[in-house]
């Protein structure tokens, strides 16, 4: 049953409209989902007038018993629903949304418009990763997990779906431009700037190519300005030398009508060029009636064509965007060897002891001790409660110390003036010692200060400094963070979000979304840091999260990324009392089922050979190629019921990226 209070359902296929929507729209590819439905009657009216056709159009409601992801499962197994426009105000069951959304965009893309951006989270951030991961950045992290292209304008939704169901995914996000005008072709590139995409570089072989035939004052370059007499065959020869350039991902056809413009005439030559062409071709007729034909020619040929370029650039970007989720859902991670020095289950008694204290931020000791358990290298504070104890310490652990102040009720430390770093002397210790405590008494009046914790002072080279964090989100559950760190980490916000469980391909795809990628990676000389040993450490960080369902919020702030490692110079532990209190199913606080170890098992064959029983995940795709290379035809025929000559990228994602709450 679906609703009460919705706007109903309507079928156009078989004329079925069980709606109070007053017309029936044509009979299309469009599986159209809405929450929403006083925007119903809008899009309604809007469709019918644009022509745009549906396989369903559904107004959802309150949703008795079926949920929006047996409906976008349902639509999955309608061949005649090529692509799905969802209308998302929140989300209530986010595993199952998660699953069938994931499972419907390896084949068919989905489009989502999230109202209610701005929302302001309901509960109050405790840490630095809790203010940093806002309602609408979440949703943005699970969207792209799930293969989801998302619009932030309601006109986007119906272009973009038709455009993703009828187009080739570009291989990149470079574009060439090429236009009978100037000043549009530098309108479109500084937009195409805006939106981050790129300005293909056009080879020399194809200047070389277009100088055979373009006059000679054309701008030599991209944007490629044909000129304003250009007539219909100039136009299709340079579109069809810039699509051959390697350098190039798609092309946008830019006509401006002019006195001598046969608008009509170039698009039927630029139409029949893209029809040969495996690269995505747009093309944007700038004007009103002169170039109306123009653009029916373009919709018969099922080009997408825009009355303005900076539509179809944004449309580009939605392609690009599409193409960018495809491959996180297809793309086959590297095995970083992982092995835990210390048993996971053996942990759980030891932590549970930790946890059941009754301290819901917990100290920067025992939170590192979480991290250390995971072998995420830290650094060790201890605690000293005078200023000799002080000394007597950071003689121990050997100068440069640093001194931060101890206090269950002081989160953000530098906030109170709570720490001092690179500490070299006795008497320096001391006077720190009794700064530190006097500052955070009159800053802090109703904190408990039982003294200062010593630790050693890393070095700082070329190192950076990040954040890494999780936070519970009251939606999708555990959501991970990373971005830049240390005291203005707030201030720059440069961050990524994530659902947990991470792989390989998942966090370095996090840590390249962020600006100061060109930082990890080196810059003007400067070396960068070990990415790999990054990568690793994210992925124990995902073990953790999705081992301590216990744990609402983890801060590690700063991590320090070196040319050769990564430590944690601080971290805090927040729990969530709730679930202490009444415990959890396992793994119900992820959105995303982990990998389920509790199936790996170990079995001897007959001849004694001791063989290893588990599920598949997507790291094993190149021991799967070679297994079915082995096998024989007729092993091949009664696995698979077809036969063919070898295996494909796109044939092991099916078999290989697993979704384990679905499938197992």
């Amino acid at each position: 049953i679906v609703g009460p209070n919705c706007l109903g359902i309507i079928v156009p296929g078989i004329n079925l409209n069980a709606s109070f929507a007053a017309a029936t729209p044509p009979k299309g590819h469009i599986g159209f989902i809405s929450q929403s439905g006083a925007l119903c009657t809008s899009v309604l009216d809007w469709a019918i007038d644009e022509g745009i056709g549906f396989s369903y159009f559904v107004s959802v409601g309150n949703m008795i018993d079926v949920s929006m992801a047996d409906l976008i499962d349902y639509f999955g197994s309608q061949t005649e629903t090529q692509s799905i426009i969802l209308y998302i105000e929140s989300i209530t069951e986010a595993r199952e949304f998660m699953s069938a959304a994931r499972a419907f965009a390896r084949t068919k893309p989905i489009v989502a418009y999230k109202a209610g951006r701005f929302q302001e989270s309901a509960q109050a951030a405790a840490s630095h990763t809790g203010a940093m991961a806002g309602v609408d950045a979440v949703y943005e992290a699970a969207f792209q997990r799930a293969g989801i292209v998302r619009v932030f304008e309601v006109d986007d939704m119906f272009d973009c779906a038709e455009l993703l169901a009828r187009q080739q995914p570009p291989k990149g996000d470079r574009l060439a431009i090429v236009t009978n005008a100037g000043g549009p072709g530098v309108m479109t590139t500084d937009t195409l700037i805006s939106m981050d995409g790129h300005l293909a570089s056009i080879s020399q072989e194809t200047i070389d190519v277009l100088n055979g035939f373009l006059p000679p004052f054309w701008s030599h370059g991209n944007p490629v300005d044909v000129l304003g007499d250009a007539p219909p065959e100039r136009y299709a020869k340079a579109v069809e030398a810039v699509l051959k350039d390697p350098n190039v991902d798609a092309v946008l056809v830019i006509l401006t009508p002019q006195a001598m413009t046969d608008s009509t005439g170039t698009a039927r030559a630029v139409a029949q060029v893209a029809a040969g062409s495996r690269k995505p071709v747009l093309a944007a007729w700038m004007g009103g009636h002169t170039v109306a034909e123009g653009l029916q020619i373009f919709n018969e040929a099922g080009i997408p064509s825009y009355n303005a370029p900076e539509k179809a650039v944004r449309a580009f970007m939605h392609l690009v965007h599409y193409a960018r989720n495809l491959e996180i859902l297809h793309e086959t991670p590297r095995d970083l060897p992982m092995s835990f020095q210390l048993d996971r289950q053996r942990l759980r008694p030891v932590f549970d002891t930790v946890l059941a204290e009754g301290n819901d931020i917990l100290s920067e000791n025992l939170s590192k001790a979480f991290l250390e358990a995971y072998d995420i290298p830290v650094t060790r504070p201890q605690l000293a409660r005078s200023p000799e104890e002080a000394v007597e310490l950071a003689r121990q652990i050997g100068y440069p110390v640093v001194l931060k102040i101890h206090s269950p009720q002081i989160t953000h430390k530098t906030d109170v003036g709570g720490v001092v770093l690179n500490i070299g002397t006795d008497d320096a210790v001391r006077t720190a010692f009794r700064e530190i405590v006097e500052r955070a008494k009159q800053r802090r009046p109703d904190a408990v200060v039982t003294g200062v914790t010593v630790q050693k002072h890393v070095t700082r080279g070329n190192d950076v400094e990040l954040i890494v964090g999780t936070k519970k989100d009251p939606v999708f559950g555990a959501v991970i963070m990373v971005g830049m760190g240390g005291v203005a980490a707030e201030v720059f916000r440069d961050r990524a979000l994530a659902l947990p469980p991470l792989n390989e391909s998942l966090a370095r795809r996090m840590l390249e979304s962020l600006k100061s990628w060109p930082l990890l990676r080196g810059y003007r000389g400067r070396p960068g840091v070990n990415v790999d040993r990054l990568i690793e450490i994210l992925m124990r960080f995902s073990y953790l999260v999705a081992d301590y369902p216990e744990i609402r919020e983890i801060d590690v702030n700063p991590l320090l990324v070196t040319p050769n490692d990564a430590i944690a110079l601080d971290a805090r532990v927040i729990v969530d009392r709730e679930v202490m209190v009444h415990g959890v199913r396992p793994y119900s606080h992820l959105a995303i089922r982990p990998y389920p170890e509790e199936f790996v098992t170990q079995r001897t064959l007959k001849d004694g050979t001791l063989v290893t029983l588990r599920p598949i995940k997507p790291e094993d795709e190149p021991m799967w190629h070679d297994l079915l290379a082995n096998c024989s035809t007729q092993s091949i025929w009664f696995r698979f019921r077809y036969l063919f000559k070898q295996t494909t990228h796109e044939m092991a994602a099916r078999y290989c990226f697993i979704d384990y709450d679905r499938e197992i």
